[in-house]
């Protein structure tokens, strides 16, 4: 598969997701995952301000991946190295520790741009809506970003249909950027994305790129109906940022299982080729532990 352009993006299938990053993934352990995905060919890693890993808590200050990825990419060509980031999420007590307001994304990304150690990040996310924050604030502050050349581009994540529509209408009506990437949850096990969001994105020019492909790794085949999770997975390690493991789960989990069977492939190629072959989506968002689940997914395309 070719590196694909919409939306005004040009970039590898694969992305590399961080969210683990810090625990279970220890700083230099990431950083030479990162630097070896990079060596495979992906080129965009996304990350958030509120990224640590299962080290996460409600407000945590976050920030621990932002410093990996700047550690990992220390002297590369940022020419070559996609770097996006996020802010909106609780990292804090003050009032621009959260939301997207105005104040909170220039101290946001400022803070961003200082771990991660650059000048500039190629996407900057809404990571999730502020109904508290009118869509023109937000728009004037991002422009001042992309004039100031702070951000090369932004983009939205967890938005519905709704919210997006009116982030578009907003931009228009004011003559301001629109945003150029989607960041929704979407596998084959969380399709809500594809009755709206994604038809949407299509018909405004405006990339997907998803996270969540994997659904934590259930859709990966390492879990069995009536076994124990696997040591090391997530539902060893984080239970509750499961789905439910009930009957109902594996039914639908061994109906994947047949139909990547059906066209010679694992689930968990299945699962990442479904997602790509979803319309406006240019790449997935593959969160990794090891070289070998890099391989996989670049394997896979």
């Amino acid at each position: 598969m070719n590196d694909n352009k919409k939306g005004g993006l040009n970039v590898f299938p694969i992305t590399l997701g961080t969210m683990t990053y810090g625990n279970p993934v220890a700083f230099d352990e990431a950083v030479e995952l990162t630097r070896y995905a990079l060596s495979r060919g992906i080129d965009l890693i996304d990350t958030a301000n509120m990224y640590e890993g299962y080290d996460r808590t409600p407000g945590s200050a976050g920030g621990a991946a932002e410093r990996i990825i700047g550690r990992a990419v220390a002297g590369m060509d940022r020419s070559r190295v996609k770097i996006a980031t996020k802010l909106g999420m609780k990292v804090g007590d003050s009032p621009v520790d959260a939301g997207t307001s105005a104040a909170a994304i220039h101290t946001q990304l400022s803070r961003s741009l200082e771990r991660l150690d650059t000048e500039y990040v190629d996407i900057y996310y809404l990571h999730c809506f502020d109904g508290d924050t009118p869509y023109e604030e937000m728009l004037e502050a991002l422009t001042e970003e992309l004039e100031k050349g702070r951000i090369r581009c932004y983009g939205v994540s967890n938005y519905s249909a709704a919210q997006l529509s009116g982030l578009l209408q907003a931009a228009d009506r004011t003559g301001m950027p629109c945003p150029a990437v989607c960041q929704p949850p979407l596998s084959l096990l969380k399709q809500d994305a594809l009755a709206g969001l994604l038809p949407l994105c299509r018909q405004e020019g405006v990339a997907v790129i998803p996270y969540q492909i994997y659904q934590g790794g259930l859709l990966t085949g390492k879990y069995r109906r009536n076994a124990s999770a696997p040591a090391g997975s997530r539902g060893q390690e984080m239970p509750g940022w499961l789905m439910a493991r009930d009957d109902a789960l594996f039914d639908r989990l061994e109906a994947v299982e047949a139909a990547a069977a059906e066209r010679g492939m694992t689930m968990a190629q299945y699962a990442l080729r479904w997602v790509l072959e979803q319309p406006a989506v240019v790449s997935a968002i593959v969160g990794v532990k090891s070289r070998e689940q890099i391989d996989g997914a670049v394997g896979a395309l």
